[in-house]
């Protein structure tokens, strides 16, 4: 029994699926303390956009930490702070005409959503939240209410009040009139739904199976909610940050919610940090009325600004729309025509390949321990984890994506065949 299994909780979940004890990454590789190279197509859960101990990012981070400057600084006003925010103004908000204020919450994703949630009700002075089946938005009280999966809901060990399940666009309801579904609702005196302060997306939804919302949808549900007088809350922790290729992943629809939530790759370079983009108007917060001691992490501060500078500097916005067109011709070519089952979802840098139609849950974790067994880190998601989920670093190299690509292929390949071995031996 290792050291882990000993002491460590049982709570703890990827190394279940990666069990080997890692020591070093660069770039798009992770390296076992053994010294075998994995390709790494999970980023971090989505927090390293930019790769592993990239070299731009790392060399202002450690000239900040050899000066001796502010570590820990609250909400003071420091150096690290407000160089972040001046570059943030300047390359994302001025460039694309947003008009935001931001708020630097805990150090995770879902302290983010928590406040966008806490001000929403503050600011329409109602209660009730309208989120979309498949959603994830973190594992805190607040957040969890909004996230669907049963199992994750199961863990909060009190009723999850407060967010009433609107169907998303995709799977069993992708012919349905989602948009009139809601209109019908707020407007039906007898629907018993109470109108909701707020409405919570992700354009993209990545733990509910990489369903890409249409930008004509997100435009309707845009409408619907000022019509209605409901803030739009859209969550970018997953999908923001370049990940669609866009800086923002709602770009691509046109719209502008009301209240944006980032984390994951804001920092740049997998240091805790998560903001909160609100309209001006709604900016009523009374001082200290939500807090935290670690929303000023400094140095998170200094990555996230150098992340800013490094994407401009390599054209990211364009490698990843070249790379999302290599990804999608060979998913379309050689992976879908491997069964007609196989079904293939995706944007920018983040895609799925549903295999429920040809397996089960045990044949899709298959799939992602083939994987591993040949150097690729890979995780699933969607109901029943039946979604093989491709997420690399946006960096990543042209050959490590072919190679990645290419084992995914055979991993696929080898489940297939064994099922159809199988069959043929009970027939």
């Amino acid at each position: 029994m290792s050291i882990f299994e000993k002491l460590e909780s049982n709570v703890r979940s990827y190394c279940r699926s990666f069990p080997v004890v890692f020591d070093r990454a660069k770039e798009d590789l992770l390296y076992s303390e053994n010294g075998r190279a994995y390709i790494d197509f999970f980023a971090g859960a989505g927090a390293l956009n930019y790769g592993h101990n990239n070299d731009y990012i790392k060399d202002r981070i450690l000239d900040y930490l050899t000066s001796d400057r502010i570590m820990h600084g609250l909400d003071m006003y420091t150096m690290a702070k407000r160089e972040f925010i001046q570059s943030f103004s300047e390359r994302i908000l001025e460039p694309k005409k947003l008009n935001y204020k931001l708020q630097f919450c805990g150090p995770t994703g879902t302290n983010a959503v928590e406040a966008a949630l806490k001000l929403a009700r503050k600011a329409k002075k109602r209660t009730g939240i309208f989120a979309f089946m498949g959603g994830f938005h973190g594992m805190s009280l607040g957040s969890l209410s909004a996230t669907s999966s049963k199992s994750m809901r199961e863990g909060a060990g009190l009723p999850l009040d407060g967010v009433t399940f609107m169907p998303h666009p995709s799977g069993s309801f992708a012919e349905m009139d989602t948009l009139g579904y809601i209109e019908n609702i707020l407007t039906d005196s007898h629907s018993g739904i109470d109108k909701p302060a707020a409405i919570l997306l992700e354009t993209v939804q990545a733990e509910g199976g990489i369903h890409v919302a249409d930008a004509h949808w997100l435009q309707g549900l845009q409408q619907l909610c000022r019509k209605h007088d409901i803030l739009l809350i859209t969550d970018e922790i997953q999908v923001g940050c370049g990940r669609t290729g866009e800086f923002f992943s709602f770009e691509r629809a046109g719209i502008e919610p009301d209240l944006v939530t980032l984390s994951k790759s804001i920092s740049g370079y997998g240091l805790p940090m998560s903001l909160l983009l609100l309209k001006p108007e709604l900016d009523l917060w009374a001082p200290g009325e939500h807090n935290g001691t670690f929303r000023g992490n400094q140095l998170a501060f200094v990555a996230a600004k150098a992340a800013l500078e490094f994407r401009d500097n390599i054209a990211l916005e364009t490698q990843v729309k070249q790379k999302e067109e290599f990804v999608r011709s060979f998913l379309e070519k050689e992976i879908q025509s491997l069964h007609p089952s196989i079904a293939i979802r995706g944007i920018g840098l983040i895609w799925g390949i549903d295999v429920s139609g040809i397996t089960n849950e045990a044949g899709a974790k298959q799939m992602t321990e083939i994987s591993f067994e040949n150097g690729l880190i890979i995780e699933r998601a969607g109901r029943g984890d039946l979604v093989l989920k491709i997420m690399p670093p946006l960096t990543v190299s042209m050959e490590n994506l072919v190679a990645g690509c290419d084992i995914i292929k055979s991993s696929i390949q080898q489940v297939i065949a064994q099922k159809t071995e199988s069959l043929l031996v009970t027939t």
